[in-house]
């Protein structure tokens, strides 16, 4: 999603008027998780965001979409980032899934 389409996500949803490089929305709670079957939510990229962060660590842009949406999907479980014990484990978490998916 490019910039401008998920700044206005991001402003909406979570009150902040920037680009981001991913949002999640949980389908497990909230007006419609009656009728969510398995799905567990939806993970939006922001595509031109992950561009500029991918050539900023010198890797490929599928690659940093990949950890984007691993990132994105642990939201959708649960995890979260806002306590600095909480951002270490969800970190190792991420490097976990992300050494599974490579091999």
């Amino acid at each position: 999603m490019p910039d401008a389409e998920i700044a206005a996500l991001n402003s909406e949803h979570r009150g902040k008027r920037s680009a981001t490089d991913v949002l999640s929305f949980s389908l497990l709670e909230g007006e419609h998780s009656d009728r969510r079957g398995k799905l567990l939510g939806d993970v939006v990229i922001g595509i031109e965001t992950a561009a500029r962060q991918a050539r900023a660590a010198h890797r490929a842009l599928d690659e940093e979409v990949a950890r984007l949406l691993i990132h994105g999907i642990l939201h959708l479980l649960g995890w979260d980032h806002e306590e600095t014990a909480e951002a270490k484990l969800m970190r190792r978490e991420e490097l976990r899934l992300w050494r599974a998916v490579r091999s």
